[in-house]
């Protein structure tokens, strides 16, 4: 599977007043690798929308786990993979790295979503097309 790989510093703005990273922080870098990932398939979002009338990927779950805390000025290594692909849903998987020490995994699960037919307010799953699948495979 196609990886992508970005190293980060973790800045003040991104952590509590003792100085470790508020956790929702962390959403935002998986959602960031997300994106990054799909740009190194050459199918970043813009693409996706025009090429396949979908709105986008969005969060339906997550499953995370904090195994040590990251702090102001620690440099991370965030890696970033589709983990499974099922037929209008995927797993993206994120590992955060301190060094060598894992500190972050998660597992978000996201989906293929254009806009219903019948109602333009809400939004439906697609099949994920076999042209993104191949690509970051």
């Amino acid at each position: 599977m196609l990886t992508h790989t970005h190293v980060r510093t973790i800045e003040w703005g991104d952590c509590d007043p003792a100085g470790i990273v508020f956790h929702p922080r962390y959403l935002a870098y998986f959602d960031h690798g997300t994106c990054l990932l799909f740009a190194k398939a050459g199918l970043d979002l813009a693409t996706l929308q025009a090429r396949f009338a979908v709105i986008g990927y969005p969060v339906v779950d997550l499953r995370s786990r904090f195994l040590a805390p990251c702090r102001f000025g620690d440099e991370v290594r965030i890696e970033t993979r589709i983990a499974e692909f099922r037929r209008s849903s995927f797993d993206v998987h994120h590992v955060l790295h301190r060094g060598e020490e894992l500190t972050v995994e998660a597992t978000v699960t996201r989906v293929w979503a254009g806009w219903h037919p019948d109602d333009p307010q809400r939004l439906q799953g697609r099949p994920v097309p076999e042209e993104v699948r191949v690509a970051l495979g």
